[in-house]
């Protein structure tokens, strides 16, 4: 499985359930953000996975085991031991191909998104995993399309892994920075417009950094069916910003560094590589007085 894709559907995975080589994992998190603003509840997917889950898949607990739980902020990627060793012990390694699904769980959207998917992907391709894929729909499309789940939870033997880590797929705050002033930088923000411009919160701190542009995450897939629109239109989605300018680096960031993951991951299948995700994102800028941000009085 050499040419794994960035994206696999429904089907490609149905008719690869039973390959020895392949690891299936469910990355779901529930996340839910309170009226009148605040941070959100966040909620581990496990007890959710153990009621049913798509046959062969394990449980990957990104707001805990997979995130640097010392951290100030949450969600940070954690140290590269800490991380390879808990991917082994799943079974997963130099041998083996992985598709991760999640169930698209910001409670109460709709947003077809598969970004805890795409978070977790994106951290096993930053630290040198190279056969990875998502689910394109996550359970939600296997669910509507009347496909089986499972309740058995399959132990594999641990791997061996020799990948490397990719330093530039990982942006700080002081690239950010930097990035400001470089036309030969793009920055985009993955939140929602009234996000981006500081409208859900009269928070000084809320709004945007100077400088980057508005992609929102939720606008790349059908709400009902879940699927991705076809490239023509996420294409157009990008050339707006100059982010697919193949001379050009992006950077993406959001809140907290999930669903700037699902625009890198779009923004990779569209042929632009150069694309780190700024891991602190708003939840570090916003934390930091000296950091601008820009804050619209439209509304």
């Amino acid at each position: 499985m050499n040419d794994m894709p960035l994206i696999v559907t429904t089907e490609w995975l149905a008719a690869r359930l039973d390959e020895p080589k392949l690891r299936i994992v469910d990355a779901t998190v529930f996340m839910k953000f309170p009226e009148g603003g605040g941070p959100p509840d966040i909620k581990s997917g496990r007890s959710s996975y153990e009621e049913g889950h798509i046959p062969g898949a394990v449980y990957a607990d990104l707001a805990g085991e997979l995130s640097d739980t010392d951290a100030d902020l949450p969600f940070t990627v954690p140290s590269r031991e800490a991380f390879i060793e808990k991917l082994t012990r799943l079974g997963i390694g130099d041998d083996t191909y992985t598709v991760i699904y999640d169930q698209n769980a910001l409670v109460g959207e709709s947003i077809a998104a598969s970004y805890w998917a795409s978070r977790l992907a994106w951290q096993m391709r930053y630290e040198g995993f190279d056969r990875v894929a998502i689910l394109e729909g996550g359970l939600q499309k296997w669910l509507a399309e009347g496909r089986e789940l499972s309740t058995d939870e399959p132990a594999y033997p641990p791997a061996a892994f020799t990948g490397q880590r990719r330093p530039e797929m990982l942006a700080t705050k002081d690239d950010v920075k930097k990035a400001m002033a470089d036309e030969q930088t793009v920055l985009i923000n993955s939140l929602s417009p009234e996000e981006f411009h500081g409208h859900l919160s009269d928070d000084p701190r809320s709004g945007h950094i100077p400088g980057s542009l508005n992609i929102f995450f939720g606008i790349h897939a059908d709400e009902q069916t879940k699927e991705l629109y076809e490239d023509a239109r996420l294409r157009a989605a990008f050339e707006q910003t100059g982010a697919l300018d193949p001379d050009k680096k992006v950077i993406t960031y959001c809140g907290g560094g999930i669903a700037a993951t699902w625009n890198a991951l779009l923004l990779n299948k569209l042929g632009q590589h150069n694309v780190a995700v700024y891991d602190g994102s708003m939840n570090e800028w916003a934390s930091d007085p000296s950091c601008p941000i820009v804050k619209s009085d439209n509304r």
